[in-house]
């Protein structure tokens, strides 16, 4: 396991325990993390090649998070490890007719990981729910979502679902399938706010900004610029189209994807709840 005390890595690492498995997890700090009981905790770094031999000795499947300049070093140890498979959380902007930086970005990981040789599952979901834990502050200031292009549509996934597939993946061995995820319903932005606030019981709305100060403040807060411009023109494109909704999660899992109601009860703490 690797990202494994992130969103969905560490639900992968519970529904494997669950599921009987015996997990290894990579981290950078193991004093920094908790991880569950019958875990194994191995010191390492996917950006330090020589910490992975130790790490994927003896590992039959391993779970891989995207560290994008580190990929081709991971397959050539996996390979020298002799390990049977590699189950990549990528993206669905792998698929778009214009991939963009983060659809590249997660393209290098996967040529990298199909180039290797080695038995491979691409997990690439679309829209997380967690991305709106960024309006979590702004709806503890005053309950006024600001953004741009309110009636842009997503199906947004759990990542609860997202580690379901993969589980399914490694366990089942669902070797050579390219996953593209979705949540269940088609919402817009707007919508999500009414959710959120009747889920938590408070009053909520969405306001619009210009373009520009939702651009400049998304890099102020960190993110990259180039990933700042896709999201905003991604969302302008996306203004009265209803979102496609994938049959994945059921398909593979045999259960419904869970619903953005569900989540944000889920999460409502964060959310003021």
């Amino acid at each position: 396991m690797t990202g494994a005390s992130g969103n969905v890595g560490a639900c992968v690492v519970r529904e494997l325990l669950e599921a009987g498995e015996k997990v290894r997890v990579l981290t950078r700090d193991p004093a920094a993390h908790v991880f569950p009981e019958g875990v194994e905790v191995v010191a390492g770094d996917l950006r330090r090649p020589e910490s992975l031999p130790v790490a994927l000795s003896g590992v039959e499947r391993v779970f891989l998070f995207p560290v994008f300049d580190a990929a081709g070093a991971f397959c050539v140890a996996a390979r020298q490890a002799g390990v049977g498979q590699v189950v990549v959380l990528s993206s669905s902007a792998v698929t778009f007719a214009r991939p963009g930086w983060v659809g590249e970005q997660h393209l290098r990981v996967e040529e990298a990981v199909r180039a290797s040789g080695l038995a491979w599952t691409f997990v690439r979901p679309d829209a997380f729910m967690t991305n709106d834990l960024a309006w979590a502050p702004q709806i503890a200031a005053g309950g006024v979502v600001r953004g741009v292009y309110g009636g842009a549509a997503l199906a947004p996934v759990d990542p609860r679902d997202v580690a379901a597939v993969a589980v399914r993946a490694l366990v089942d061995r669902l070797v050579g399938e390219a996953f593209v995820l979705t949540g269940p319903q088609s919402l817009t932005q707007v919508e999500r706010v009414r959710i959120i606030g009747e889920t938590v019981g408070r009053r909520l709305r969405f306001e619009e900004v210009a373009r520009e100060v939702f651009v400049e403040r998304a890099v102020g807060h960190g993110m990259p610029a180039p990933v700042a411009a896709e999201l905003v023109e991604g969302l302008a494109a996306r203004v009265g189209v209803v979102a496609e909704v994938s049959p994945v999660v059921e398909r593979v899992t045999g259960r419904a994807a869970l619903t953005y109601a569900r989540w944000v009860a889920y999460r409502a703490a964060a959310f003021g709840g």
